[in-house]
């Protein structure tokens, strides 16, 4: 009876100081927000309708666009050409986009000209592209297979077949030299970029398919469907927390400290921390799914939907 009360009040006492925290702005976006990216205070925000808005973080305003034509069907109708990812290294825009046979594209944009690097032709589907940390692009595709590909030579390093379940999240560390990749099956990989070395497979804490995946400081966290978010830590036990509802996406900040979840029917973001476990506040203004969150430090986060915003939120140190 008295380890009851003891518990009870615990739990009240860790519940009395978490709180709702509201967006501190949104910013309207040309279409429903697919992917975005930050970069020397900007950030590029990939859209179905056929746009990357281009946003200065300081002005809050969308100063510049890159515009993709419409595509035509088989019918003759134009539909937007939807931007499925985004990334920046200096001073390029990497893009991939849909293509009227189901194929994709790849593109780069160079503030100046918006080049096609890869077309339809090549029967790719990759799911994300990413610059590596010389410059090159690294292609992750739904079939869980990752390539290397020089640009500047025209010319693929290599093509590994990594799991023989659809891959679900990809991400690259913050140097830009090891990349984690999850997969419909629930596991976890950790591969050197340069040679696509598969370096670790973790003790999944899934048992189905990860949506997303975030990693930073040497910390791992995964979105799942089956209602789960799993941590892990270098040297330390795996484990996941519970939600009532499925996970579409995750974020980590830059220590790795904070961890923040697309949790339950309202679309509210909850933060967490990664040590113990342990839940704290919660980001509520969401009005559909989230599909992104990104921390620009460790008390600011940026997050998109399946909604034509973005929002904006500042958390307690």
């Amino acid at each position: 009876m008295y380890k009851s009360i003891i518990a009870l009040l615990i739990l009240f006492s860790s519940t009395l100081y978490t709180k709702e925290i509201h967006p501190v702005t949104t910013i309207e976006a040309s279409g429903i927000v697919s992917d975005f990216i930050e970069d020397a205070g900007y950030l590029y925000v990939a859209t179905d309708a056929g746009v990357v808005d281009i946003i200065d973080l300081s002005s809050q305003k969308i100063i510049k666009q890159i515009n993709f034509e419409p595509m035509e069907t088989s019918t003759g109708e134009f539909i937007p050409t939807r931007i499925h990812s985004v990334d920046r290294f200096q001073g390029e825009t990497l893009l991939v986009t849909s293509d009227i046979s189901a194929y994709r594209n790849v593109w780069i944009d160079d503030g100046n000209d918006l080049k096609k690097i890869i077309d339809e032709k090549r029967h790719l589907m990759p799911k994300s592209a990413l610059f590596t940390s010389d410059g090159k692009i690294v292609f992750g595709t739904f079939g869980s297979d990752v390539s290397l590909y020089d640009n500047e030579e025209n010319y693929q390093l290599y093509n590994t077949h990594i799991s023989e379940s659809t891959m679900g999240g990809m991400v690259l560390s913050h140097d830009k030299k090891k990349m984690v990749i999850s997969d419909e099956s629930g596991t976890v990989r950790l591969i050197d970029v340069k040679s696509s070395k598969i370096e670790k497979v973790y003790s999944s804490e899934h048992v189905d398919n990860i949506y997303r995946v975030a990693y930073s400081n040497g910390i791992i966290i995964t979105a799942g469907q089956d209602r789960r978010v799993g941590v892990y830590a270098e040297n330390k036990k795996p484990y996941h927390i519970k939600s009532d509802f499925l996970v579409y996406c995750v974020g980590l900040s830059p220590s790795g400290r904070t961890g923040v979840y697309s949790s339950g029917l309202d679309h509210d973001l909850q933060l967490f921390n990664t040590e113990n476990g342990k839940k704290t506040d919660l980001l509520t203004g969401h009005y559909a799914t989230p599909n992104k969150i990104m921390f620009i430090n460790e008390n600011a986060i940026i997050s998109t939907g399946d909604e034509n915003r973005i929002f904006f939120w500042k958390i307690d140190e």
